[in-house]
């Protein structure tokens, strides 16, 4: 489980994370919503350990990760894939996997090939062109890429910043409900941070909106989606 208290995130004067305390199950799919500029992908960048809190605490499956350097937290079964399809463009697509493997718990340094052949599975796209440069794929092949490559990591707990964004919904549909059928049959917990809330309560177990850093909802997914009232305050629809 993850577990987060009080926690602040400042950039400057500036505070982009105000108190937030919110927990995410494990084997379950928790959404964090809100509108730019709400805090969403601080949230995550803080757990990853690419931000470094003011105050709070951040604990998975009981032990402290504050302060633990990004790859250390990777070694703890946390991996994040950040907001817009982060690839390295002069390596190829199996190049780029494998380079999700470099920090791996060292109970899962023999079976790297079987996780990869496992990511070809889940994007065959992506195994048709293994070979070609990441930076010639698509936007929607470039997303798949960035998660196959977290993924090969054996993580616990999958951190997703906005895998939508400027992506066709069908291919968002895709992604969706690869990263959701991973959940199902394998136990990953998953943090998924989306603008686009429709499909992000659609798909999780549990909703968290944000709004100026702070928490203002924190319910089953089901009864987020349901409150007409809140979406319009907060969503704008």
């Amino acid at each position: 489980m993850l577990k987060i208290e009080n926690l602040v995130t400042k950039f400057g004067s500036v505070v982009a994370l105000d108190g937030v305390s919110m927990t995410a199950h494990e084997s379950k799919i928790t959404t964090v919503i809100g509108a730019n500029g709400a805090g969403k992908s601080t949230l995550l960048r803080t757990i990853s350990g690419l931000e470094h809190p003011a105050q709070g605490a951040i604990t998975w499956q009981g032990e402290s990760i504050v302060g633990r350097r990004p790859e250390d937290i990777v070694r703890l079964g946390i991996a994040h894939v950040p907001e817009g399809h982060a690839v390295i463009s002069e390596l190829s697509v199996e190049e780029n996997i494998s380079m999700g493997s470099l920090f791996r718990r060292r109970k899962f340094k023999s079976d790297i090939a079987k996780a990869m052949d496992e990511m070809y599975q889940l994007f065959p796209r992506l195994q048709e062109r293994r070979k070609q440069l990441a930076g010639t794929l698509s936007g929607g092949e470039r997303q798949m890429l960035a998660i196959s490559r977290a993924l090969v990591s054996r993580p616990q707990l999958l951190l997703l910043d906005e895998p939508s964004l400027g992506l066709a919904p069908l291919v968002v549909e895709q992604i969706i409900d690869s990263v959701n059928t991973l959940c199902r049959t394998t136990g990953l917990t998953v943090l998924l941070v989306e603008q686009n809330a429709n499909t992000a309560l659609g798909v999780a177990d549990h909703g968290v909106l944000l709004a100026l850093g702070k928490v203002v909802a924190d319910r089953p997914a089901a009864e987020l989606k349901a409150d007409e009232n809140l979406r319009a305050a907060y969503l704008g629809y």
